[in-house]
């Protein structure tokens, strides 16, 4: 009944005083949300697309907008609303309307339909994205069945045409005064039906195999990205293309590098006698190897040291990142005798000729005691 629809404004989201580019951009945002491309099986997604749609095509046309606003749901019966029952009828309405955010395609075509796109996701380590690599993948797909050449017709037979739509596919369906155009659903607009179906693949045209490919990562790949392979989605309908398999990638953490973008990251502990003195250390790198590196006299902790070219490699073939070296004074917990008699005889030279920075820290600490103090003595009422 009328009464249960929701509120068209409140379907799309927008104010009653939205303007045709306000109604435009909510359905939009809708339709990318609840497409059945990026729903697959999702009953609630796919009621909420023709919801979306069947709004908007009320609130779109000032006239139809006029008697809603007037009427309500009511005021659409018999009136020019039209039967979004299918999606196939908000791809041939709206198709236009979004077709960029889906390939540059979201209209349906008629006829044999191009084979489904595939993902799967790929684990690699640092190493290997570091490096490039290829991966065996194995995946389940729908392929051209070898019987009947994916016309889905028994062999010596041939697909029929659709006596509903007389091979066009669609059909004209009346709706008050207008004549709407929609996907035949006899043969779900592909303008044949298939008398006898081929045995082995019950007339769908493919068979569910495993495959194995080969798939190639490129040096620089980093989590997130997604690597294309053309043609290895499923199979399309007979004279349709396949579709494309999506490798989304995955790169596990590595216990000595973090990776930021291009650039890497790694801790190298030191004592503080070399952070003192600074000089040669030797830093690891994603290559297998350790390239030396010249710290300098005095360094803190916190300190960082880059060595260039180091990093990730850029993907698109640029120049690399740069590995950055953080630099950590470790405190030692067990001291040998000598090392304790060593750091005593330190401890007093730092007394008497301590670093700028701790005479200065001091003094300032004097300083504040002394004016807390004199704040104290003060006279009392």
């Amino acid at each position: 009944m009328a009464s249960s629809k929701r509120c068209y404004y409140e379907v799309l989201g927008a104010a009653r005083d939205a303007d045709e580019d306000a109604l435009k951009a909510s359905y939009r945002r809708l339709a990318m949300q609840y497409h059945p491309d990026r729903n697959p099986g999702n009953h609630e997604a796919e009621l909420k697309f023709k919801e979306a749609a069947e709004a908007y095509d009320v609130l779109r046309d000032p006239q139809k907008r006029a008697r809603y606003d007037r009427y309500g749901h009511a005021g659409m019966e018999g009136n020019g609303a039209r039967d979004f029952s299918s999606t196939e009828s908000v791809m041939d309405l709206f198709g236009d309307l979004f077709g960029d955010l889906f390939g540059g395609g979201g209209r349906r075509r008629r006829g044999p339909q191009p084979g489904r796109d595939l993902q799967v996701t790929v684990e690699l380590d640092l190493v290997e994205a570091y490096r490039g690599t290829t991966k065996e993948i194995r995946i389940p797909r729908a392929e051209t069945c070898g019987e009947c050449k994916g016309n889905g017709a028994r062999p010596g037979t041939k697909p029929a045409t659709c006596k509903r739509c007389a091979g066009h596919g669609v059909v004209l369906q009346g709706q008050g005064f207008f004549r709407v155009q929609q996907t035949c659903a006899t043969c779900r607009g592909r303008g044949v039906i298939i008398p006898d179906p081929c045995p082995t693949c019950r007339g769908n045209g493919a068979v569910e195999v495993e495959r194995t490919l080969k798939v190639e990562f490129p040096a620089g790949v980093d989590d997130g990205m997604s690597r294309q392979v053309r043609g290895e989605g499923e199979a399309g309908d007979d004279g349709a293309p396949p579709g494309d398999l999506y490798c989304a990638i995955r790169v596990r953490q590595h216990p000595l590098f973090a990776r930021q973008a291009q650039e890497l990251h790694c801790e190298v502990p030191i004592t503080f006698s070399q952070a003192a003195l600074g000089g040669p250390i030797d830093v690891p790198t994603l290559d297998g190897k350790f390239v030396t590196q010249q710290m300098p006299r005095g360094t803190q902790p916190g300190d960082e040291l880059r060595v260039k070219g180091k990093g990730m490699p850029n993907v698109r073939g640029g120049r690399s990142g740069d590995l950055v070296v953080h630099l950590r004074v470790v405190t030692p917990r067990n001291l040998t005798k000598r090392q304790e008699e060593l750091l005593r005889e330190l401890a007093e030279l730092d007394g008497s000729h301590g670093p700028a920075e701790r005479k200065s820290f001091l003094e300032r600490t004097r300083e504040f005691f002394a004016s807390v103090l004199s704040k104290d003595a003060g006279p009392k009422r």
